[in-house]
């Protein structure tokens, strides 16, 4: 889309307490990889202080990702399928290449139909797995999440993307987690039965995905993944869970 300049990007990390904080990490140039910043929005220490600026202030989550309006000091999304939504078609008058579409009409009910499928057992099934609090709720996430990836490898195997030789927006929902599979939900969110690179046709479309220009330069993984942390801490739930 080319909305780099029109959209800049402040990148926050997990703190100790449990917050999103905004610190530069490693100096000051990055060699164009995306990783944590200072907000270079607001001036805020911590995304709660950002919520805090909205009129009549905010006491609630601080969630990311969020896409704030500078000027009117508002969030104005902050749930990643509408954020990719309207960076696709809702600010084509800012963006460089306008004409890019992942989203065409044609292909609307199947981008659709796969993220009904996708988000609840994969995107989200993941988190699913590493949080349930009961042995019913790990394998009932378990099931849907391995059961779903068997499925997309099925359908890979007679397809490069999840619409056909289109990429599309449900290409880059399935993408965010694919990449992060083996290097985190693998062991940290107890989804153990499979790595991905155990599915050769879902591997060969990640790193397909993987090798398109910038997406590479987009991904930063060496400091918030590999252990617990504040924000979303994995230590085993009251019940145990006999991980599959």
């Amino acid at each position: 889309m080319g909305l780099e300049e029109a959209v800049p990007v402040s990148v926050a990390s997990p703190g100790l307490d449990g917050s999103w904080e905004f610190k530069r990490v490693g100096g000051a140039d990055t060699g164009g990889v995306i990783s944590p910043s200072l907000d270079n929005a607001n001036g805020c220490k911590t995304l709660k202080e950002v919520y805090r600026l909205r009129r009549g202030g905010y006491d609630g989550r601080s969630t990311v990702p969020m896409l704030w309006d500078k000027d009117s000091k508002d969030v104005i999304c902050n749930e990643s399928y509408d954020i990719i939504q309207l960076f696709n078609s809702g600010l084509n008058g800012l963006a460089r290449n306008p004409g890019l579409d992942l989203s065409p009409p044609e292909l609307k009910e199947k981008i659709e139909e796969w993220y009904r499928v996708i988000y609840p057992n994969v995107n989200n099934g993941v988190y699913r797995c590493g949080f349930a609090q009961s042995q019913e709720a790990y394998d009932r996430a378990v099931n849907d999440l391995f059961c779903t990836l068997d499925k997309l490898e099925d359908h890979l195997a007679n397809s490069r993307y999840l619409c056909g030789d289109t990429l599309t927006l449900v290409d880059i929902c399935l993408f965010t987690t694919l990449i992060r599979f083996d290097l985190a939900y693998n062991v940290l969110f107890k989804c153990t039965k499979k790595k991905l690179y155990e599915y050769p046709n879902l591997h060969a479309y990640m790193r397909d995905i993987y090798q398109i220009p910038k997406v590479c330069s987009y991904l930063q993984f060496s400091r918030n993944y590999g252990w617990p942390h504040g924000r979303e801490s994995l230590s085993s739930p009251p019940t145990p869970v006999f991980v599959k």
